[in-house]
C-alpha cells in the first residue's frame, strides 16, 4: 500500500493527521475471520454512502489483505476522498473490530457476536408475539364458531317450535 501513498500530499496528511491511540496497536490478519469483516465493511460503506459501492469496499479489502499487518493510518488517508468526514469514524470502528476479532473466538469480533445475539433475541420475541397473536386469533375463531353453532341450534329449535 505504501506505493499508493507516494504523493507528497498523502505523506504530509499521514504526518499531520491526529490518529486515535488504537491505531498504534497492530492487527494480525491471520487471526481475523476476513469474510465477517468484509460483510461489515460492505454494509457500513453502503450505510455511509446510501448505496452499495463495490469500488470503495474493494479498496478497503485490498488494503486489509495486502499485508499480514495492515496500516490503518494509511487506509484512513486513502479512503478520505471517498468517505469524507466519515473516514475517521469508519477507520476507528473498523480497527476496533479488527482488534477485537484477533482476540475473539474464531476471529469474529465480540461486538458483532453481541449484535447478532440481540438480533436473534428480537426475532424470538417477534416470533413469540406472533405465536401469541395466532393463539388468540384461533381462540376467538373457536369461540365465534361455538357461538355460531349455538345460535344456529337455537334458531332451528325456535323454528321447530313455531311450526308446531
Amino acid at each position: 500500500m505504501s506505493a499508493v501513498l507516494m504523493t507528497n500530499v498523502d505523506k504530509k496528511l499521514l504526518r499531520t493527521t491526529k490518529f486515535p491511540p488504537e491505531f498504534d496497536k497492530k492487527v494480525d490478519m491471520e487471526m481475523v475471520n476476513v469474510p465477517v469483516i468484509k460483510k461489515w465493511v460492505a454494509d457500513e460503506i453502503a450505510r455511509i454512502l446510501n448505496s452499495d459501492d463495490d469500488i470503495v469496499a474493494e479498496l478497503v479489502y485490498n488494503v486489509l489483505e495486502e499485508s499480514r499487518y495492515p496500516k490503518i493510518k494509511e487506509l484512513q488517508i486513502l479512503i478520505n476522498g471517498f468517505l469524507d468526514k466519515d473516514a475517521p469514524k469508519f477507520s476507528k470502528d473498523l480497527w476496533k473490530l479488527l482488534l477485537s476479532a484477533q482476540n475473539g473466538a474464531k476471529g469474529v469480533p465480540q461486538e458483532l457476536l453481541e449484535a447478532k445475539k440481540q438480533e436473534l433475541e428480537q426475532q424470538q420475541v417477534s416470533i413469540g408475539f406472533t405465536q401469541i397473536a395466532c393463539a388468540e386469533l384461533t381462540a376467538c375463531r373457536w369461540k365465534r364458531r361455538k357461538r355460531s353453532k349455538k345460535l344456529s341450534s337455537a334458531s332451528r329449535l325456535s323454528r321447530s317450535v313455531s311450526v308446531n
